[in-house]
């Protein structure tokens, strides 16, 4: 299972670039199977850095709670239901199992099959009032003959599904003759050995099939009597007894199966795997693809200890914003730039890397030379690219000097001119000209929770309010609506001018929080916050800061 680098929900630039910088890190020190991933869409100028730097997009990662896809066993063993107890039989002895699903020409599952089952079949309870019941074999004479390992002499219908009546040639001449009215000699199977006036006999009354046991022979008129009767000969080496019980065995594996079984897709959580199968004395479960057909199975052990997704945390450190289920995957690594809250707990120590500067991508790229690697020019345009988001050009108030220090270390490596690139990057899509207002607002979000508040600030950059203006209505409306689906006390859209280095706020939700904001009102639920571009150091300390001057564990409560 590869272990996962991933960023924050509704990924920002320096998340997705982080991931794939660090996951190409450890491939070449000391994870080989770290694998970039993200766990939500890119936004415009993610999308036009991988462009440039021709780098794939991480995979989609949307929910890491453990399913049965986890822990199923691929490529189960299996029986197709047309093949014959004996066949099957054998391979799950060879394997050494009890259980096995049954399919059918075209994968889907059609039941499943236990030993027990099976020898219910060879072994019925005797009938004295159904004298035929017991020697009934329903089958076909194809699989007689790869059952009893026969040598076919003469066959009529080979695949035609009929039930047999199974009788053995061990009595008299007169006394079988007599028996012979007594069958329906189109279904009357004969197991006879070394007996020509038995086999003549039942050829001139034209019986469905004779085996001859023990290499015994039929003359070459008798053969040529039974061709032209219309009797099925098929010879084999076993004895009388051997041949039949493996006659027995020839009946296809569908008299034998268990059609009330519970399945499950692969994509069930295995927490509701384990609350279903808990009570249940179904021993073998089938998993099913979307098509409904088999692709794998488990038993209950396998629900009792499992493998649990690895993740990489990069650019956040709550569980609030990462990837829904991260509370149960296993986390072995975090590298942040923001403050530390929220509930992240580990069962092992961890490597937990935090530092105070402008974006994670610095931080990573500190961890190349650390390691004394050069970073390939697509990942460094990478690396670059994170930088120069995170810190709007390294004019941020989040802005280091480590941050210009290792921007400056990356320029040789660029493929392309810094300057021209970072121009590009920002001129590069307006949120608010190419998204609805609703795909706007969660663009860039994240939730927070602080003295018992749940709290959402999100953040679009544009390179004028000309946009913002021109939506603004739409704007509120659908932040409200964001607040409300995320049951959220307060919610928040701050609004960066890039080029004027600007913001503004529009707010909703909880009234105590939004009275105690104290930047000028532009209009209903709209403040200017001034050069405040920065969600991280500017606005978030503001939010909380507010939230601690009002009372604890607030009722919900809207402004109009």
């Amino acid at each position: 299972m590869p272990t996962y680098v991933i960023g924050h929900k509704n990924p920002d630039t320096d998340a997705i670039c982080s991931a794939i910088a660090y996951a190409h890190l450890l491939s070449r020190t000391t994870l080989p199977d770290a694998v970039p991933a993200r766990c939500g869409e890119l936004n415009q100028r993610t999308e036009f850095v991988l462009r440039q730097t021709a780098l794939p997009v991480p995979r989609l990662l949307a929910d890491v709670r453990p399913t049965l896809s986890h822990i199923m066993q691929r490529h189960p063993i299996s029986a197709r239901e047309d093949e014959s107890l004996h066949d099957v039989f054998e391979r799950m002895t060879t394997h050494n199992f009890r259980n096995i699903p049954v399919i059918d020409s075209h994968h889907h599952i059609v039941g499943l099959v236990s030993i027990v089952k099976m020898l219910e079949h060879l072994f019925p309870p005797l009938n004295s009032h159904d004298n035929l019941a017991s020697r009934t074999i329903p089958t076909n004479l194809n699989r007689i003959l790869k059952t009893v390992h026969g040598t076919a002499l003469h066959l009529v219908d080979p695949l035609k599904e009929q039930d047999f009546i199974l009788t053995v040639a061990a009595s008299s001449v007169d006394y079988f003759a007599e028996r012979l009215e007594h069958y329906p000699l189109d279904r009357l199977l004969l197991v006879v050995g070394n007996r020509p006036t038995i086999q003549q006999l039942a050829i001139e009354k034209a019986v469905r099939a004779i085996i001859i046991t023990g290499n015994a022979k039929l003359t070459p008129t008798l053969l040529q009597q039974a061709k032209d009767r219309g009797v099925s000969v098929i010879f084999t080496p076993n004895d009388t007894a051997t041949t039949t019980l493996a006659i027995k065995c020839a009946k296809p594996i569908r008299h034998a199966l268990t059609t009330d079984f519970i399945s499950f897709p692969e994509n069930t959580l295995i927490k509701e795997a384990q609350t279903i199968v808990a009570t249940k004395t179904q021993v073998l479960f089938p998993v099913l693809d979307s098509d409904a057909r088999l692709i794998g199975v488990f038993s209950k052990s396998d629900l009792v200890q499992f493998p649990r997704t690895r993740l990489i945390l990069v650019d956040h450190n709550e569980f609030s914003q990462a990837v829904t289920g991260v509370e149960q995957a296993e986390i072995i690594e975090v590298i942040d730039h923001h403050r530390l809250a929220g509930n992240l707990v580990t069962r092992e120590p961890i490597r937990y890397i935090n530092e105070p500067l402008g974006s994670t991508c610095t931080i990573i790229a500190q961890l190349y030379r650390q390691h004394h690697l050069t970073p390939p020019p697509p990942i460094a345009l990478c690396l670059a690219a994170g930088i120069i988001s995170d810190t709007l050009n390294l004019t941020s108030p989040t802005t280091t000097p480590q941050d210009q220090e290792i921007l400056q270390w990356l320029k040789p490596y660029l493929p392309v001119n810094l300057s021209q690139f970072a121009e590009q990057l920002f001129a590069c899509g307006s949120p608010l000209l190419n998204l609805s207002a609703k795909d706007a607002v969660r663009l860039d979000a994240k939730e927070y929770n602080e003295n018992g508040y749940s709290l959402i600030a999100a953040q679009i950059e544009e390179l004028g309010f000309e946009q913002f203006w021109k939506h603004r209505l739409e704007l509120a409306k659908a932040l409200e609506e964001f607040r409300k689906e995320k049951n959220a006390h307060f919610a928040c859209l701050m609004i960066t001018n890039i080029t004027l280095h600007q913001s503004y706020l529009l707010v909703t939700g909880h009234s105590e929080m939004i009275k105690a904001i104290d930047y000028p009102l532009l209009a209903p639920n709209l403040y200017d916050l001034g050069n405040i571009v920065s969600r991280k150091k500017e606005l978030l300390p503001v939010l909380i800061r507010i939230v601690h001057q009002i009372k604890p564990n607030p009722s919900l409560s809207t402004t109009s």
